[in-house]
């Protein structure tokens, strides 16, 4: 690995010139014309941090508790699928790397590393499963029932993709999932679960989704959710301040403000847009979280102001393992942490705790001066 490699930037660039295409534009690409995409970090940039001097910060602590975890840093790894198509470390490898960092990873239904290979690979870490409903409740059931037994300690419930978004990266690329390579926690079925064909049609994962996730899912399956499992259960892909009040009622433990990537409707507004609306209705009764365009450690201090309890960022963490596998994802993380902790000191904070509302404001707050 370069050791010239100072920014998640560095790792990006390297990694988008060494992936196949296929992989790539996988990983890469957002819906349709990409314009919420770019929203994800354009609306980062337009937020100012007012910081404040002559506090000692000789001491910092960037810890925080998570669900009644502690972690050592606010800032964690979203799922992402297939991550053995970015390197054969895959999933292993990037929990690995957020148990030497002291943080929480988030395993895809679609991994191509078992929920029980992960497990062992990171025993130490604090690792959440994200679930999809199938059509098949039993299938979901049954990843339920192993990522219990496998000592994850939380489900992220992804609610936003009832049907997958126009990914027109993918319908060019005809996406499919490497011959050489499966959907691994389904390889002890014979459903049709464990691979991603290509399709005459376009995108074969697109094909896949349609073929076996529940598009028919309401709030009224969240009780059914509950019903069969006790861990708490995390909210993946609310982006309204209506959406986060049912997820109250309905007694879900946390919500993690996304949209998806950017993959999911083009038009939506940026994560960190949507955060302060669900903050404000929900956020004293449930950890509220959030990702998308995260991948600098001023970028979590801004969603920390905003009120976000916890970042968790995908892309980066695979531009990591792009690269160099584990390491890759140890150094990402590592560089965010650093950013982060430059951030506090050079805000006048001490901790998470010092972090304020009031020390970050939208660009307008300035031409209203």
């Amino acid at each position: 690995m370069n050791s010239n490699f100072v920014s998640v930037k560095d790792f990006k660039e390297y990694a988008h010139s060494v992936l196949p295409r296929n992989s790539l534009d996988y990983y890469r690409s957002g819906a349709a014309e990409q314009l919420t995409l770019a929203l994800n970090k354009q609306a980062f940039n337009k937020l100012r941090i007012r910081p404040r001097m002559l506090v000692d910060v000789s001491k910092r602590d960037l810890s925080t508790t998570i669900l009644g975890e502690k972690v050592s840093m606010p800032v964690g790894v979203s799922p992402s699928a297939m991550q053995k198509m970015a390197h054969p470390d895959g999933e292993a490898g990037n929990a690995r790397a957020c148990e030497a960092a002291g943080t929480i990873y988030i395993l895809s239904t679609l991994s191509t590393t078992s929920i029980e290979d992960v497990a062992k690979a990171a025993p130490k870490c604090v690792k959440w499963f994200q679930l999809y409903i199938y059509t098949d409740r039993a299938i979901t059931r049954n990843l339920v029932s192993r990522a219990e037994r496998a000592g994850f300690k939380a489900l992220a419930l992804t609610v936003d993709a009832p049907l997958f978004g126009v990914r027109r990266a993918d319908i060019r690329n005809k996406f499919c999932l490497p011959k050489h390579l499966r959907l691994a926690n389904f390889e002890e079925t014979d459903s049709k679960s464990t691979k991603i064909q290509s399709s005459k049609e376009g995108s074969g994962l697109q094909e896949y989704v349609n073929g076996l996730f529940d598009a028919s899912i309401t709030w009224n399956d969240i009780a059914w959710l509950k019903s069969i499992t006790k861990l708490p259960i995390v909210l993946k892909g609310i982006l309204t301040k209506e959406d986060a009040i049912l997820a109250r009622q309905v007694g879900v433990q946390a919500i993690l403000v996304s949209n998806h990537g950017a993959r999911q409707l083009d038009g939506t507004p940026a994560s960190i847009e949507a955060l302060p609306e669900i903050v404000k209705a929900v956020g004293k009764d449930l950890e509220i979280y959030m990702d998308g365009g995260v991948d600098e450690g001023t970028d979590v201090f801004k969603a920390l102001a905003l009120g976000a309890r916890m970042c968790f960022m995908g892309r980066p963490a695979l531009w990591g393992l792009a690269t160099d596998g584990e390491n890759g994802v140890k150094a990402v993380l590592n560089i965010l942490r650093n950013e982060f902790d430059y951030a506090l000191a050079l805000t006048g904070c001490t901790s998470v705790r010092d972090i304020k509302p009031e020390m970050v404001v939208h660009e307008s707050f300035y031409s209203r001066l």
